[in-house]
């Protein structure tokens, strides 16, 4: 599905509104005042208020996903790996602080996608305990305790 520069510039809104009062305070019509349209005008760009909320989430949980990916297939040290999950942690969080605040408070509040979410999340926590525990059989991390990093 083609994401039009209007949709986008919805998903920023309402990505910025979930952030500062909660995904479920606000309303379509909150949306569409930020937006300076009338709410039933949002439904020619999207389908539901929940569609937007998936959008926001899901476009953080696959930036992740895809970025562990690339960095376990890397042949470096798991040290170097950790380092590059750090640095994606941080690029993801400075380019979408929005998104980011609505992954940590409001992914309950998903429906359909759900256990989508869900799935690349366990995924993601998978590959970033097998990194570490790579280092930790490479001796190049010591006295470590997996949960506790990736914490």
């Amino acid at each position: 599905m083609k994401v039009t520069d209007r949709k986008l510039e919805i998903l920023r809104h309402a990505a910025r509104l979930f952030r500062e009062k909660g995904y479920r305070a606000v309303s379509m019509r909150d949306l569409a005042d930020a937006l300076d349209i009338k709410a039933s005008s949002l439904y020619n760009h999207i389908q539901s208020k929940e569609e937007i909320l998936s959008s926001i989430i899901l476009e953080v949980a696959e930036e992740y996903a895809q970025g562990i990916q690339h960095i376990q297939s890397e042949d470096i040290s798991s040290i170097e790996k950790l380092k590059k999950l750090i640095n994606l942690h941080i690029q993801i969080a400075s380019k979408n602080s929005d998104g980011m605040a609505i992954v940590q408070k409001d992914w309950v509040h998903l429906e359909e996608n759900l256990a989508y979410y869900k799935q690349l999340r366990r995924d993601y926590e998978s590959k970033f305990y097998q990194i570490i525990e790579e280092g930790l059989a490479d001796k190049e991390l010591r006295n470590a305790h997996p949960e506790t990093i990736v914490f």
